[in-house]
């Protein structure tokens, strides 16, 4: 705001010493300072009507500079309103309003009796107007490379946001999935024989009892990655296959363990860990009548394959919900491939994680 009103204090500044020193030309007198003032005034509102407040600065300014006023630096207000038009209107519409511009003062120059072949002051205004309107289309560009590169470090940060949103999401469903689901096994089990054999019961309040203790942890150290990481647990990894399969035996089943993994990156050890967890998970939750689960490793060819299958009847195609969701975006995170379905006498899950290359 207060930049054009400089300018336009400035100009009447520097026209008025300016006629000082150029008794030839007209008085600068009261029209000559409105003409300057209307020229002048409506880059106010020049952001908000560019092409406007240009064609009423232009207007002015040849109206004062035909009427033989002293010369001066006027013509500096419409080059505002130009630059104006180029930032705002961009480098079409200001080349345009230059264009009419360059007619106007050739018009001028022929009117004032100068001739009719430009002069060197003519090809000065044309050499103006392109610089003006090449600065303002150039620092227009550059706002919208900066306004773009804003747009993308933000939705960068929203991709990043997400992505961490879901991770979380997943491993607290893992976390809190598996140890339902043992806990709920084992509640029936206790329920179940409270009354006949009370030191199963017991055996299976004892089971609750831990499977509890491990989630709790497990929650702990998957909600400290929203706090300070104080307070963390060891993080997912096939070192616990012992402790995840004897949870699947508390909940009466047989687990067949078949091949080693040997040692893996973290990420496909994490991946892995929580695929197995997930898959003996639905087994406990889903698998009618189940009463084997196979849980095969295998390395080659620069991957780990696992899969675990069990024995229930009536398996069918699943619904994919979140725990099959999370199997498959897990995998895929690195490289690799996850699917479930329906075998014969019984259900398999599926997983092969690339090794080599992953950090």
């Amino acid at each position: 705001m207060y930049g054009p009103l400089a300018l336009a204090v400035a100009v009447l500044g520097i026209t008025t010493v300016a006629a000082t020193r150029q008794p030839q030309a007209q008085h600068l007198d009261v029209l000559g300072y409105g003409l300057l003032v209307l020229a002048g005034l409506p880059l106010l509102a020049r952001k908000r009507f560019p092409v406007s407040v240009f064609a009423v600065s232009i207007a002015c300014t040849l109206a004062y500079y035909w009427s033989g006023y002293p010369g001066g630096p006027a013509i500096l207000l419409p080059a505002l309103a130009l630059y104006t038009v180029a930032l705002v209107r961009g480098p079409l519409v200001a080349s345009l309003a230059g264009a009419v511009l360059a007619v106007a003062g050739y018009v001028l120059f022929v009117s004032a009796g100068l001739g009719w072949l430009p002069d060197v002051r003519a090809a000065g205004l044309v050499a103006g107007i392109a610089a003006v309107v090449g600065i303002g289309t150039a620092v227009r560009n550059r706002a919208a490379a900066l306004a773009a590169s804003r747009r993308q470090e933000s939705e960068h940060r929203e991709r990043l946001a997400e992505q961490e949103r879901l991770r979380i999401a997943r491993e607290v469903h893992d976390v809190v999935a598996h140890s339902l689901a043992m806990i709920n096994v084992q509640a029936g089990v206790a329920a179940h024989v409270a009354d006949r054999k009370p030191e199963q019961a017991k055996e299976a309040l004892h089971n609750i009892k831990e499977a509890s203790a491990s989630a709790l942890t497990d929650l702990r150290a998957t909600l400290a990655v929203l706090r300070s990481g104080e307070n963390r647990a060891p993080a997912p990894s096939l070192a616990r296959l012992t402790e995840l399969l004897d949870h699947a035996r508390t909940a009466g089943l047989v687990v067949r363990l078949r091949g080693e993994a040997g040692e893996l990156p973290a990420p496909v050890d994490a991946a892995a860990y929580r695929i197995l967890q997930e898959s003996i998970t639905n087994v406990v939750r889903h698998a009618e009548q189940a009463r084997l689960v196979e849980v095969r490793l295998e390395r080659g060819n620069g991957s780990l394959r696992l899969a675990v299958r069990d024995d229930g009847t009536g398996a069918v195609a699943p619904k994919e919900g979140n725990g099959l969701r999370g199997m498959r975006e897990r995998a895929e995170a690195l490289g690799g491939t996850a699917d479930a379905g329906p075998v014969e006498d019984g259900f398999e899950v599926r997983a092969e994680i690339p090794i080599e290359g992953t950090p």
